[in-house]
């Protein structure tokens, strides 16, 4: 009898198992394995490498310093708005402005915050101009401790707020009346009953801290944190998986700790029979702090994202002022922009629905049922772990495990990869909810003769319509802004729309990246509106039910119906997630699938050259970081989506060796120089430095000659570098600096270089451009042809082509070998790039690399220089060596 009576419960509790045995613990093995592989063999010489590591310790322990305090922080103020809005007389819609300003950041993509910083609070930012200086120094400790505050401040607050509205609020007057002073009645009827969630808030906001990548990678500076080191050691210039993986397990480590905080305070959380609602006693004072401060922190909150709302509709932040919608025509004349939102859409609102389903069951278990505590601590641990695995790790999981099975590129792995890494805070938002219930109604309906199933139906899912909304919304949301983990595992058919915001970045575009967060912000307020009206007309349908009447039998056919119901729904979902397996966005899978790093001036030369020759919709063009395309083209191999390949020649030379990947090419290329048989350079890069002419005269600084000329300590504090550990744009300048010096004169320049560059160190081939850009530096290293363009476009940007010369990195078009899914109308449009586009690319990257091409003097590089051995991973992996070595 009690295994019959337990059979739902166990059907759950397996139904659970097999879903996170294959989307997480398969993963997470899999990363195990990498960390401890080497050349195919078993070895430590990973975990060698990585602990042993410069700076790994440092940038450990930063990690814990600004998490810790960033989650103090965010709970004191998440705790603090969470009272005023339950236990104060401010007003109602004073409160639910409250409610609305606390969850704000959370509907907009973390890769938007770093840059809202900067236009904000940066030396040329909104508010710096408002106030007339720079408030404070936003790189470093006091940038991520911001940001870091800002973007956990939703999590924080939702879990606060949430189990507050639970706390039976009868039980302060019973303690004013034994005689209790206000600070323990305060302690005894408040803090408590919360003991459980404020812990349970700070290791949520600890860990989205720790894990998060996106605030640093703007406003690090040079306060190195772990996330940072893991970026380097995935996507950096030359991933390293198994360093990665080893990087990712010690992120794990801290969890084992948080589980055993969370097991103590258990203790210590509260169930009430009923909740009671009274009057909050009237006290000017309280409600007079409790305003003021909720308002000024709100004002904060809404200050640093003014700027979304500034920067969009002028001409070009912070030099042409004037009101200009040219931002928003360019984002929206963009023809596959319907579709990658259309795909957005449908990803958040299927995460949403199976996602509630996952964390609904998950807390029933734990919350509402008589199953072994030791089963209980399962599901626990399995919160608790996947709130510690950090997005982009998840994404590399997935895309170890799936590659060449039939989930690679489709919908229906972006779903599952969203509800695994978003499981957690809808659980712990579920469990809270339900643990503060009436702990008596299933005992109440078991005696009236009514199974757990039914119970759970007629009795507990009614009351907690309105967590369960809350849940729905947190899901599609956060569905809606992530990218940290779908950026490797989205196809060019199964693009969404924060990978937009990502290929925007790349490009430089950041005008258009407030465009696209704007309406990423639109479509997530729009939903949260909705949201919250369906959960106030359930409550307020709740509210004319008796609850003497919570436990009469439904009638056969009423549950016969709501039964029908919940199949019919389970049906759809199941029909819509089994259609996801294919294709997105109306493309088909006859259409080329093109995959570049290339710049954008040299996608459209590509794209109009094909369009031009009769290729029009017969392909679908999807460009990718440097590292981000690099990390796929190492993992999947000819597993890859693309049909053809558009990218850095050492990366397509490297991926070849170890996975031979590539057909040989059928066409005759009369390149200058010879060439591998499966590809053909057709884009050569070059770098120069950058300045800001107006930022160079107003701090009075001589104009450079030279990259040694950078080593001055008259740049300090004005200049910024890309990082060779994470951008093969710096190898141009280290190439440069070894050809001319020597390696020893090189590693004293380059201390002088870093040292002058100090916070504006960055990891992103554009990150001096856009710094530069911003006005936070006067000038920087780069690519020659971002300067070129936007010299172009009238911002007061110039280029210089430094003494030691412009050193290049060519982009090779290469064809994916399939075997015989081979598709040979890819090779047709590599030889019409290769044969037709070339007078375009040529005008945007002066390198001649063909027979008979010529270069435009006006246009040509000032000092063309070509480093003496030839560029490999190898060679790369040497001159990085150099550059830390020259770190402080």
């Amino acid at each position: 009898m009690h295994i019959k009576k337990n059979r739902e419960l166990k059907l759950i509790f397996i139904l659970l198992c097999v879903v996170f045995a294959v989307f997480l613990a398969a993963p997470m093995v899999q990363l195990l394995i990498k960390s401890f592989y080497e050349d195919g063999t078993i070895s430590f010489s990973s975990y060698g490498e990585v602990l042993g590591g410069k700076g790994f310790m440092e940038a450990l322990g930063n990690s814990f310093l600004v998490a810790s305090c960033s989650a103090v922080l965010t709970t004191c103020i998440a705790f603090f708005l969470s009272y005023t809005v339950n236990y104060t007389n401010v007003g109602r819609k004073y409160k639910g402005l409250i409610q609305k300003v606390a969850v704000l950041p959370m509907l907009l993509p973390t890769i938007t915050y770093g840059f809202a910083i900067i236009y904000s609070f940066g030396k040329q930012g909104l508010l710096t101009r408002l106030f007339g200086h720079q408030l404070f120094e936003i790189y470093g400790f006091n940038g991520l401790l911001l940001g870091y505050t800002i973007y956990t401040l939703p999590i924080s607050f939702m879990l606060i707020n949430n189990t507050m509205g639970y706390i039976d609020k009868k039980f302060m007057i019973v303690s004013r009346v034994m005689g209790d002073s206000p600070i323990r009645t305060f302690g005894v009827t408040v803090f408590r009953p919360l003991l459980g969630t404020l812990a349970a808030s700070f290791i949520q906001t600890f860990f989205l801290c720790f894990t998060d990548f996106g605030i640093p990678a703007a406003v690090g500076g040079e306060f190195n944190v772990i996330a940072s080191v893991l970026y380097d050691e995935m996507l950096g210039s030359v991933p390293d998986f198994g360093n990665g993986a080893v990087v990712a397990l010690v992120m794990l480590i801290p969890s084992i700790i948080s589980i055993s905080i969370l097991r103590f305070l258990e203790r210590y959380n509260v169930r009430y029979n009923r909740i009671s609602t009274i009057e909050i006693r009237r006290n000017r004072i309280r409600d007079s702090i409790c305003g003021i401060g909720s308002g000024l922190l709100m004002l904060g909150v809404l200050s640093i994202f003014a700027v979304l709302f500034v920067v969009p509709f002028v001409e070009d932040w912070p030099y042409y002022t004037s009101f200009s919608l040219d931002h928003f025509r360019d984002v929206f004349n963009d023809p596959n922009l319907f579709g990658v939102y259309q795909n957005s859409l449908l990803v958040a609102i299927i995460t949403a629905i199976i996602g509630t389903v996952v964390a609904y069951g998950s807390a029933l278990l734990t919350a509402r049922s008589t199953v072994n505590q030791k089963l209980k601590n399962i599901i626990d641990g399995i919160a608790l772990v996947t709130n510690t695995i950090p997005g982009m790790v998840l994404g590399l999981a997935f895309l170890f495990v799936f590659t060449g099975t039939s989930l690679q590129n489709t919908f229906i792995i972006i779903i599952a990869c969203n509800i695994i890494h978003f499981y957690s805070t809808p659980y712990l938002m579920m469990k809270n909810s339900l643990s503060k219930m009436n702990a008596s109604w299933e005992t109440t309906a078991m005696l009236m003769g009514d199974n757990w199933v039914k119970t759970i139906v007629r009795v507990v899912t009614p009351n907690a319509i309105s967590s369960l909304l809350g849940v729905f919304s947190y899901y599609f949301i956060n569905a809606m802004v992530t990218i940290s983990a779908v950026i490797f595992i989205a196809g060019a058919r199964t693009m969404v729309i924060t990978t937009k915001i990502k290929e925007l970045q790349y490009f430089n575009k950041f005008n258009e990246i407030f465009v696209l967060s704007l309406l990423i912000l639109v479509t997530n307020v729009v939903a949260q509106i909705l949201f919250s009206k369906l959960a106030q007309r359930s409550e307020n349908k709740d509210k004319k039910v008796k609850k003497e009447r919570s436990f009469k039998m439904i009638k056969g056919k009423r549950f016969k119906r709501a039964t029908a119901m919940v199949l019919a729904l389970t049906l759809m979902v199941g029909a819509s997630v089994f259609s996801l397996t294919g294709c997105g966005g109306g493309s088909s899978d006859e259409q080329v699938v093109i995959y570049a790093n290339s710049d954008d001036e040299a996608v459209e030369v590509m794209k109009n050259t094909l369009d031009e020759n009769g290729y029009e919709g017969q392909y679908i063009f999807q460009t990718f970081g440097t590292s981000e395309l690099g990390g796929k083209m190492l993992a999947e191999g000819s597993d890859i989506e693309a049909d053809m390949i558009v990218m850095s020649t050492f990366y397509v030379e490297s991926a070849q060796e170890e996975n031979q990947m590539f057909r040989d090419i059928t066409f005759d290329a009369a390149t200058l120089e010879e060439h591998d048989s499966y590809c053909v350079p057709v884009i050569c890069n070059a770098g120069s430095i950058i300045v800001n002419t107006e930022e160079m005269k107003a701090n009075n600084l001589p104009t450079p000659k030279s990259i040694k000329d950078l080593a001055d300590p008259v740049y300090k504090g004005h200049l910024s570098v890309t990082d060779i550990q994470s951008s093969s744009t710096a190898w141009l300048l280290v190439q440069a600096l070894i050809s001319e010096y020597g390696e020893e004169e090189t590693k004293t320049i380059l201390t002088g270089i870093y040292d002058n560059a100090g916070d504006h160190l960055e990891d992103s081939g554009s990150g001096p451009l856009k710094k530069i850009r911003a006005g936070e530096v006067a000038l920087g290293f780069g690519l020659r042809a971002q300067a070129v363009a936007d010299k172009k476009e009238g911002l007061p940007i110039d280029y210089i082509d430094p003494t030691e010369g412009n050193f290049t990195l060519t982009e090779s078009v290469a064809v994916t070998d399939k075997g015989d899914s081979s598709k040979d109308l890819a090779m047709e449009m590599a030889q019409c790039i290769v044969e037709k586009a070339r007078p375009g690319l040529l005008d945007i990257y002066p390198v001649a690399l063909f027979e008979g091409e010529t270069v435009d003097k006006e246009n040509q590089l000032g000092n063309a220089k070509t480093f003496k051995e030839k560029l490999t991973v190898d060679l790369l992996e040497q001159h990085q060596a150099i550059s830390e070595s020259a770190k402080k």
